[in-house]
């Protein structure tokens, strides 16, 4: 465990160093598919087949990660996740046929869904030691990645091949890995302070801890073996522990939903319903995500100044009122500034809810927030679509707006339980 707060700076850039990697990984996936869709000669009902392999293999993984990191510890699982996420980007291109590609991305999947359940956790012991609202930043880390990520693949798509793209990808992941995850297995998971016993007056003896005769060793406190690493007991928890991990599931979940939305059908609102130029269109995800990240990097300061509740309940209100302008506006200007609004709305909801739910089931409370929120980004694109076919898309996009209305709702009803 650290014992300083040099280790403990340490920690969180070996960290935040994971959490920028998994999102420069994923969007330098993201940015080749259409190319993997023509190597593959796929079609788009086939080629959306295939892509469930990601969301299968994450989904699954999500659910016994939590148990994994009890066990051996989040930063070793961490690691190895971070080997396999790097390993797996390569197999695509290899690939040439969609049921090929199906499985290959289902191990891909599971490495992305690994690793978001490990880091997650691991972040969540070091926000509880350091006891300041940093969640964010590593959320904003991911998001960064992700841009870079989906900016060097722009750059590249035109000189490099898939399979070199990827390969280089795989390169930089396991170099990074290397150097980072030296630096994470150097250290246990942190673990918070416990508060201090009461001491007895002199001459009197403690009723509540019992002394152990000379040269023995306490039997209350079982101590580890010399070297090896503390391995934590699942926490048992009771009913009402239980309900709350799950609306924080749900806060991510409302939240998700709305990134998964927009990355999918922002840029076609823009060109189809407001007859946006393609390259003014292509900036409408652009804007969000950039906003998101600035949100996310201001993050801690709003959490230190607001509150867990405050921010989740006006990051919610000023999310649903963003969508609503984004995706009733009747200009694209009007439209590109409630996306930008959407993200700084939505920015440190989704953070905050893994935050919490981490604090209270430890491991188990981020794999079910993650699980949730990874499901509400797979909800959001088909549920979108489908309201388009029975409605319209500007009518279908304010489902995100309804969403984050219901998560401001959910935030102000747990404010006793983030007590603050």
């Amino acid at each position: 465990m650290p014992g300083h707060s040099k280790d403990l700076t340490r920690l969180r850039i070996a960290l935040t160093t994971f959490f920028a990697l998994d999102g420069f990984i994923f969007a330098g996936w993201v940015v080749r598919i259409p190319a993997i869709k023509e190597q593959t000669g796929a079609s788009a009902s086939t080629l959306g087949l295939a892509l469930l392999g990601v969301s299968a293999g994450a989904v699954v993984t999500m659910m016994f990660t939590g148990r994994l990191c009890r066990r051996y510890g989040s930063h070793p699982v961490t690691v190895v996740c971070g080997i396999l996420l790097s390993l797996s980007v390569a197999l695509p291109p290899l690939t040439h046929s969609t049921w090929a590609l199906g499985a290959v991305l289902l191990v891909f999947g599971a490495a992305y869904g690994g690793i978001n359940v490990a880091f997650n956790s691991a972040a969540v012991d070091l926000v509880a030691v350091l006891r300041r609202p940093i969640m964010p930043s590593f959320h904003a880390a991911f998001s960064l990645g992700g841009m870079i990520g989906a900016g060097l693949g722009g750059l590249v798509a035109g000189s490099l091949s898939p399979t070199r793209h990827l390969l280089g990808l795989t390169v930089i992941g396991l170099l990074v890995t290397a150097v980072a995850g030296r630096a994470l297995l150097r250290y246990d998971s942190p673990v918070p302070q416990p508060a201090p016993v009461p001491q007895p007056a002199p001459g009197q003896q403690s009723a509540a801890v019992p002394q152990p005769a000379p040269g023995q060793q306490s039997a209350a406190v079982p101590q580890p073996a010399p070297g090896q690493p503390e391995e934590r007991a699942p926490r048992r928890l009771d009913p009402r522990t239980r309900r709350l991990v799950v609306v924080f599931g749900l806060i991510a979940l409302c939240t998700a939903y709305g990134e998964g939305a927009l990355a999918d059908w922002g840029t076609l609102h823009l060109e189809q319903d407001l007859d946006a130029h393609p390259g003014i269109a292509a900036a409408g995800y652009s804007c969000f995500a950039l906003a998101m990240t600035i949100g996310r990097l201001c993050g801690t300061t709003l959490l230190e100044r607001l509150g867990r509740t405050r921010t989740v309940v006006a990051g919610g209100t000023m999310a649903a009122i963003g969508m609503l302008v984004g995706s009733l506006a009747p200009s694209v200007w009007a439209a590109l500034l409630g996306f930008a609004v959407t993200g700084i709305g939505l920015a440190n909801i989704f953070p905050i809810a893994v935050e919490r739910a981490g604090a209270l089931a430890g491991p188990s409370g981020v794999a079910v927030a993650s699980t949730f929120g990874y499901g509400g980004m797979l909800l959001g694109p088909p549920a979108i679509g489908f309201m388009a076919d029975w409605f319209s898309l500007p009518i279908a996009l304010t489902s995100v707006a309804t969403l984050a209305a219901v998560a401001a709702v959910i935030g102000y009803g747990t404010r006793r339980a983030t007590a603050d």
